[in-house]
Parts: C-alpha cells; structure tokens; sequence
C-alpha cells in the first residue's frame, strides 16, 4: 500500500499558545457568518467582491462542502482560528493551490475578524501552518500574495519568514478590480528565519 504524505487524510488540529486551528464543521456557521458581517467594510478592500448571498446559510452550505472536497483531493487545507482562551472564532486561514511532483508548493490567504486584528493571533496562526505545510505535507515552498498597500499584511508575513520576491501585475481580481500583489514566499530551507520579528 502506497504511503505518500500528500495522500494522507487525517484530519489536522493544529495548536499553539495563543490560537487552534482546525477544519470548519457545520456548526461554525453562525460564528462566522456573525464575524464576517460584523467585519465586512474591514474585510471587502483585501478581497473578491462578496456576492449578494455571501452569509447565507446556503452560501455557507457550498463553502463547506467545498472544502471538504479540496481537503479530500489534497488541494487545500482550510482552518478556522479560534482562540484558546475563549474558544472564539478569530478568522480564517488557508493553505490552497497545493501542487505535488517538482513543483511541493502552496498558496496561503487568510482572513482574521476587525476585533481581532494586530494583536498577534495570525503570526501565530501562520506559524503552526509552517510546519504542517513542510513537515506533514512535504511542501518545499510556501507563497503568499499581498496588495501593496496591506501593510499590515505584508508585516505579519516578513515576522513569519517570508521574503518578497516581486510584483505580480493585475493578479487577483479584489473587490471588482484587478489589482497588482507582492509577492511572498517561504522555501524549507528557509525555517531557520521563521522565528525572527
């Protein structure tokens, strides 16, 4: 029986001081879509436009299922954060566009709640996808992409590790326009620096 860490499916829990991050289940709808909502005018200028249903229970329903579905083919891992103390929803992170064979990469994107936000809990959320990406999953790269003007976003991923590596034109369409990314990567040889900021 063949036993290639990409085709591992056990359902990852990761834990850190501060933050858990695990899979979403059917029950954190009204967590999110509550946080989502409460968030939306500090969320819409960092990514695509929300549809008309966005917060639906039905839009909800597909999101689910899809994840699931890309967790399943080993395309994507999607965790909610939630914090330890209080068992509260903080946002969300994503290790998608896996790729095996030459390429061992993955794409990250997250998300974190308006109340949430600067006080530390994504670098700590970044940092326990780090090790699962390169350890458990056997990636050799790691990319993230952030508008130039995230500040805040591309300062997270420099304290994570990441190195940026150029301009991506026109790459992802956010909020309705077609917008320029830097882009970031971290590569398992790179690990030493994690630790740094």
């Amino acid at each position: 029986m063949l036993s290639l860490p990409f085709l591992r499916r056990d359902t990852p829990a990761l834990k850190g001081d501060r933050v858990t991050l695990r899979l979403p289940v059917g029950a954190d709808y009204h967590a999110w879509a509550s946080l989502r909502h409460e968030s939306r005018r500090f969320l819409e200028p960092w990514e695509p436009r929300w549809s008309a249903d966005e917060l639906e229970r039905s839009a909800w329903r597909q999101r689910l299922r899809r994840y699931r579905e890309d967790f399943a083919l080993g395309l994507a891992v999607a965790f909610f954060i939630f914090d330890n103390e209080t068992g509260g929803l903080i946002g969300g992170i994503t290790l998608g566009n896996i790729r095996h064979g030459v390429a061992q990469s993955g794409q990250i994107g997250y998300w974190v709640g308006e109340r949430h936000a600067g006080k530390g809990y994504m670098l700590e959320a970044i940092r326990l996808v780090i090790p699962y990406a390169f350890d458990t999953l056997r990636l050799h790269r790691i990319e993230a992409a952030c508008i130039p003007d995230n500040v805040r976003s591309a300062r997270v991923l420099e304290k994570a590790g990441f190195r940026r590596e150029g301009l991506l034109r026109s790459y992802l369409r956010i909020n309705g326009t077609w917008q320029d990314h830097h882009l970031y990567a971290l590569i398992a040889d790179d690990r030493g620096d994690t630790r740094r900021g």
